[in-house]
């Protein structure tokens, strides 16, 4: 039971946040209004799409010094994942982008430097099956995912900061802070941060123990 208490943990608090994020009180804002409650399903997939990065990068490095194709399976079912959880970032900002910008897609500097981020981990995916020889395709892959992932910290993280941008937190547009964020929403935001990243840690497990049969049953064949 000790190896499972983590799953059981990361189902119950994905639940309480799920039926408290649309029931508990939010603040009342002007144009923001009752969409600051997708504050507590958009951000949580970054922080859930970040976690599995971040493993994904530190068993590209591992490796990179061990040649151990465990380590190249777990990056990859990672990055699968993490491309996952990005896609409902970005379909859960579009559809809050829509009903306080206007327009799901408006070409703010957020929105475009994580189209591109995204399209860079794309990319990862597409070089894997473009290679066939299984210890150069894990080493070229290992390879770009270490130098991709600062490049999508930057995109996501930093360029917008320096721009013009509506996104709270970027481009001297303040992020929610103590006057709209207060503690009933931080009751549900931080939980969330942490069932959805456990989460995705959960589903890159399965994915790895899938893959780690296929290569034992390829290698025997």
């Amino acid at each position: 039971m000790y190896q499972w208490w983590w799953k059981v943990l990361a189902v119950v608090v994905i639940l309480y946040t799920l039926i408290a994020g649309l029931l508990i009180n939010v603040p009342r804002l002007p144009i923001v209004h009752e969409t600051i409650r997708n504050t507590y399903y958009h951000v949580p997939m970054w922080m859930a799409m970040f976690t599995v990065f971040t493993i994904s990068v530190i068993y590209s490095i591992k490796y990179l010094g061990s040649s151990n194709p465990k380590h190249d399976l777990i990056a990859v079912e990672c990055v699968n994942v993490g491309v996952f959880f990005f896609i409902l970032g970005l379909v859960t900002g579009m559809i809050w982008a829509k009903y306080t910008w206007g327009e799901y897609w408006s070409n703010d500097p957020k929105q475009n430097s994580a189209a591109i981020a995204f399209l860079l981990y794309c990319a990862y995916l597409v070089l894997r099956n473009a290679i066939d020889e299984e210890q150069k395709r894990a080493k070229i892959s290992a390879i770009y995912n270490i130098f991709a992932f600062p490049v999508m910290i930057v995109l996501i993280m930093v360029l917008p900061r320096m721009t013009d941008s509506l996104h709270p937190g970027n481009g001297g547009n303040p992020a929610f802070g103590k006057l709209d964020l207060d503690s009933k929403m931080r009751m549900i935001l931080y939980p969330a941060f942490i069932a959805w990243s456990l989460f995705a840690v959960w589903i890159a497990t399965l994915r790895y123990r899938i893959r780690l049969i296929e290569y034992k049953q390829n290698s025997l064949d």
